[in-house]
């Protein structure tokens, strides 16, 4: 599997089938086909034009197994969903990330060891915060208060 490449743009559909790929590591059409016809509601031919679709894009790769087609991850899950959240956070005021992050946090279900995780992570990042996250969105891109004169 490729790490560290450019990581290509997976639609929602698409995110479902590189579940079943990367929990599965090397996965048959009709295997994915079996996990998400019913999951999803979708039919054969739908699930087999998603795979087809992963592969233009790179995101799988595919070797035949006589009649059988194989399907391989060639993005690793986390490179991918650090691409993903990187893409979310991209799109929204930098002011807002700690707010966003912690609605995250509260909306979602957690372990004691994510928690002891996160807390971890916070501790470190105290030693590189700053007083207030700067914004750098264009006038009028945002509603933070650097921005709200002059409408």
């Amino acid at each position: 599997m490729k790490t560290g490449t450019l990581t290509p743009h997976i639609t929602d559909a698409e995110w479902e089938v590189m579940r079943v790929v990367w929990a599965n590591h090397h996965v048959t059409s009709k295997e994915v086909i079996s996990i998400l016809e019913d999951k999803m509601n979708w039919k054969a031919t739908t699930i087999k034009t998603l795979l087809g679709r992963l592969v233009e894009k790179g995101a799988l790769s595919t070797e035949q197994e006589g009649k059988k087609f194989i399907y391989t991850a060639r993005v690793a899950e986390e490179d991918t969903v650090r691409n993903y959240t990187g893409d979310i956070f991209n799109r929204i005021c930098n002011k807002d990330i700690g707010h966003v992050i912690g609605e995250i946090i509260k909306d979602n279900i957690l372990s004691f060891n994510d928690i002891r995780y996160l807390e971890e992570i916070l501790e470190k990042k105290k030693t590189s915060a700053v007083e207030e996250v700067s914004c750098r969105c264009l006038p009028r891109q945002c509603q933070c208060n650097l921005h709200q004169h002059g409408k």
